[in-house]
């Protein structure tokens, strides 16, 4: 029997998993669905990297590229080019830093400029083979690094196309053997698994009603080997269930925050969003909820 690992090993933090962690996400695209465009500049996104920190975020989350449905896939060079500049200030901030892509090239110039974590939405399985990148490129970037931290996603179809077409049959079955492979081919690589993280994929090719059972059966999913992360923040599912469909993105913290904290009572160890302030403070109320009762009257509080 495998014991589930009790932090997250990355290449200079290992974080501790007992207490749920926050990531805080940091959009350098101008079209991502939420708050795309919000960040110009690398002055500007580096300001809110320290104001996430100071909301009590855990880990920086960079994206520069944007998976939302619909979403086109963006040049290499262009990535980089938003990446870079604000990931050589944000590895100086020291918190662990992770950067949401799946370009096999990005990948490897992250890790080289010190990036902690590679959170893949394709789960390592994306490469450029009009570029010749053979298949498993991005898997043995990360097996060659001695230490990062990464997250395998499941995704349904691609970004461009995924919400058209969702997925059919069991969800949850489904969820689970695609990550329990990808986790164990990248073991195979001899990547040890506290490196390796697992996120179901919320809104990846997957229905209101898909994304609710992942939900729902959790704790099933959170019964595996791995730790897992979870991303419900401003999602348009939530805005389908609390009456609010035409809601803009940034007006579902309450929906947001409710998710994130069901989702740690659930077992997720790290949680994605947005709204990290109003997020570390209802999972300080929900830590409070359910830690042991002191033993000693005298310790606790006459108010």
């Amino acid at each position: 029997m495998h014991l589930k690992p009790t932090y997250w090993q990355t290449s200079r933090f290992r974080i501790d998993l007992d207490a749920p962690k926050v990531m805080g996400i940091v959009n350098l695209t101008p079209d991502s669905f939420s708050d795309g465009g919000r960040l110009a500049g690398p002055v500007a996104a580096l300001r809110h990297c320290e104001q996430l920190l100071a909301a009590g975020a855990h880990i920086l989350d960079l994206g520069a590229e944007s998976s939302r449905p619909g979403a086109a896939m963006l040049p290499v060079a262009d990535e980089l080019a938003r990446l870079l500049p604000v990931l050589r200030d944000a590895t100086a901030l020291g918190v662990p830093v992770s950067v949401d892509t799946y370009k096999p090239q990005v990948i490897q110039a992250a890790l080289d400029l010190g990036a902690d974590i590679v959170n893949d939405i394709w789960a390592l399985r994306w490469h450029d083979a009009d570029a010749g990148e053979p298949p498993g490129a991005a898997a043995a970037v990360v097996a060659a690094h001695p230490d990062c931290g990464v997250c395998l996603m499941h995704m349904h179809g691609e970004p461009a196309t995924m919400q058209r077409e969702p997925m059919h049959g069991d969800v949850l079955a489904d969820v689970q053997a695609f990550l329990a492979q990808a986790a164990a081919q990248l073991e195979a690589r001899g990547v040890a698994p506290q490196r390796i993280v697992l996120d179901p994929g919320i809104g990846f090719g997957k229905t209101v009603a898909q994304n609710f059972a992942l939900l729902r059966h959790q704790r099933e999913l959170s019964a595996a080997r791995h730790a897992w992360l979870v991303g419900w923040s401003r999602k348009s599912s939530l805005a389908a269930v609390s009456g609010g469909p035409m809601q803009a993105p940034a007006d579902r913290v309450t929906e947001s925050v409710t998710a994130a904290v069901l989702a740690v009572e659930r077992g997720a160890r790290i949680v994605r969003v947005h709204d990290v302030r109003e997020t570390v403070a209802a999972l300080n109320v929900w830590h409070a909820a359910t830690a042991p009762c002191p033993s000693n009257p005298k310790e606790s509080s006459s108010t």
